[in-house]
């Protein structure tokens, strides 16, 4: 039987994906108002680069 926080997960998993879309898709609009010619393809790279980084960051700072 699964954990009562793997059920809670689970129920929230696509409300989760749909926030993480959200931010990025903030950020990738703040990188087309900065870069005019945009590699929109590289933009969305580092920005994904950078948000696993802050996931990283955020899951090391939290109490174990």
């Amino acid at each position: 039987m699964a954990k009562m926080e793997q059920i809670e997960l689970n129920k929230l998993r696509g409300e989760i994906i749909v926030d993480v879309k959200s931010l990025v898709e903030k950020y990738r609009t703040i990188f087309d108002w900065d870069i005019p010619e945009i590699n929109q393809s590289l933009a969305d790279k580092l920005i994904l680069q950078e948000v696993r980084k802050a996931l990283d960051t955020i899951e090391n700072q939290l109490p174990h």
